[in-house]
């Protein structure tokens, strides 16, 4: 099962050290991340101009990775520009503040309404479908962004995407690699996923409520409240509580129509996304007149403006990670051996080859090749090799296919999925304008107690 590990392996291996020491001590890994990317390429292709242009095409790659979630957020932050400019975002939060009245309503609220609507289109989505309306009354409940982002996040990314009951489409991919029925995926993850859930949601709420209650958080703006309203706006106040009730109404037809016809992950979030340009166009007109074409482009100007600073500090971190699977090839070229899957499978295979097989070792061993795997910013792309290890682990215990199987699927997930890797969790921390890095390290210790907790839980489970 083993892969030779060539120096490649370990320059990527010593890089993610130096990325991840850098993030504990809140220093910057733009300058890492090209140093690694550049060594990796000398080290691979031998060529000095070569690896000089693979920061460049290395660049590109991630800019084309992440180029729909920069257009969503873009577009959701201009809509939300329009909806305070012209009061209808006021008119829109006044039933939700009338129910949310605290931090700690807030917080729960919008993570278990996260959980839910990320069970049947994804998360990526219900962060749109969510941020428009309840970031503002949350924020206006003294609940900070940062605390806003980590519910939206935790529930949404870690809890929904983890166990995937409703869509399946993880369980799908490590069943079919561990070689078992996808119901027994699913059953023996619904524990697992309950305990990281519960574990890591009421572990970060008590840490934010400390550093509420310290005064080391305070209550910041957000991208959605970018000012008060435009008195230019010629919009009466009824006019204003009509479009208040048909643009929910509009994003409970997307929600209809991806029931109807099946989309999900990125053509659920094309189909919101351009709802939400119409939006934008409708208000310019109705409430600007004869300048709604030029508040149009106005509003487009300012999201894009704002997407686009907030995805710069994370590019190259992300092209840095591409490297650790299919991005490797096409930034640098074919230089892996043949036998590779691509550098942070083989690490992770080459892991489980060498630990010695007991419940306990096997259950540790899935939570680290899960994390390992996850590393890339994906999430899904090493989960069918955890499901190959949980297989093989399984056979030399005799027992545990589905739990080891399960557990290694929510250590990916939950890592790279978007909980602990920046430029995964950039949807959530880009509509509640935080830093996504500083989301990643407010998740670092819960998450971390999580998997603890869930790995030791496993044990028994097997």
């Amino acid at each position: 099962m083993g892969i030779d590990l060539t120096s490649l392996h370990w320059i990527y291996l010593s890089f993610i050290g130096l990325i991840i020491a850098f993030m504990v001590f809140r220093k910057d890994t733009t300058i890492i991340c090209i140093l690694g990317i550049f060594t990796i390429a000398a080290v691979a292709t031998g060529s000095l101009t070569g690896s000089i242009s693979s920061i460049f095409s290395s660049f590109i790659y991630a800019i084309t990775e992440l180029l729909p979630t920069i257009l969503v957020i873009s577009i959701i932050v201009a809509m939300s520009r329009s909806l305070t400019s012209t009061g209808i975002n006021d008119v829109m939060i006044k039933p939700f503040a009338s129910f949310i009245r605290t931090p700690t309503l807030a917080y729960w609220t919008i993570g278990l309404v996260m959980m839910f609507i990320s069970w049947f289109f994804w998360p990526s989505p219900a962060v749109a479908l969510l941020g428009a309306v309840l970031v503002p009354v949350a924020l206006r409940v003294g609940l900070p962004a940062l605390g806003i982002a980590m519910a939206m996040n935790l529930f949404g990314h870690g809890i929904a995407l983890s166990g995937d009951f409703v869509i399946q489409a993880a369980p799908k991919l490590t069943s079919d690699a561990a070689g078992i029925p996808i119901g027994d995926v699913i059953s023996a993850s619904i524990p697992l996923v309950m305990i990281m859930g519960v574990v890591t949601t009421v572990t970060a709420f008590i840490f934010l409520k400390r550093d509420m209650k310290q005064g080391k958080l305070k209550v910041e703006t957000s991208p959605l409240l970018f000012n008060e309203t435009d008195t230019s706006s010629s919009l009466s106040p009824v006019l204003r509580r009509i479009i208040a009730i048909l643009i929910p109404a509009a994003f409970i037809l997307n929600v209809v129509a991806m029931s109807v016809f099946n989309l999900q992950g990125g053509d659920a979030t094309a189909l919101i996304g351009g709802t939400a340009m119409f939006i934008v166009l409708i208000i310019s007109l109705a409430a600007f007149k004869g300048e709604g074409l030029s508040r149009t482009t106005g509003f487009l100007i300012d999201g894009f403006q704002f997407g686009f600073k907030v995805f710069g500090p994370v590019i190259p971190i992300a092209a840095f990670f591409y490297l650790g699977d299919s991005g490797f090839n096409a930034i640098i070229g074919n230089h892996l051996p043949q036998t590779s899957h691509g550098i942070v499978n083989d690490l992770g295979a080459e892991l489980s080859a060498v630990v010695p097989i007991s419940q306990a070792i096997g259950a540790v061993t899935l939570t680290a090749v899960g994390a390992i795997t996850g590393l890339d910013g994906s999430g899904f792309s090493g989960i069918s090799l955890v499901g190959s290890i949980a297989s093989l682990f399984a056979d030399s215990i005799g027992s545990g296919i589905a739990t080891l199987t399960a557990l290694g699927q929510i250590a990916a997930i939950w890592v790279g999925g978007g909980t602990l890797v920046p430029w995964a969790l950039i949807p959530a921390a880009a509509i509640c304008g935080v830093d996504p890095f500083e989301l990643a390290r407010r998740n670092l210790l819960p998450v971390t107690i999580g998997l603890v907790v869930t790995t030791i839980a496993a044990m028994f489970f097997m």
